[in-house]
C-alpha cells in the first residue's frame, strides 16, 4: 500500500458519511448538547454527504460519458 489516501473515493462513500454523523452524534451526546441540536449537526451531516456523493458521481459519469464520445 503506497499510504495514500484516495479522497475522492472515500467522500463519495456513504459509510464515511454514516461513520461521521455516528461519530458526530456521540461526541454531541458525551458533551451533554440537547437532542435538537444533535439532530440537526446529524442532518446537516447527512446532506451534505449526499451532495458530496451526487456531484462526484455525476462527474465521473461525465468523465466516463466524455471518454466514450472521444474514441
Amino acid at each position: 500500500m503506497n499510504g495514500k489516501i484516495d479522497w475522492k473515493r472515500k467522500l463519495s462513500s456513504r459509510k464515511f458519511w454514516a461513520l461521521l454523523a455516528a461519530f458526530a452524534t456521540s461526541v454531541l451526546a458525551a458533551s451533554g448538547a440537547g437532542e435538537n441540536v444533535t439532530l440537526q449537526v446529524t442532518g446537516v451531516i447527512g446532506a451534505v454527504g449526499a451532495c458530496v456523493a451526487y456531484i462526484l458521481a455525476e462527474g465521473y459519469a461525465d468523465g466516463v460519458d466524455s471518454e466514450n464520445k472521444d474514441e
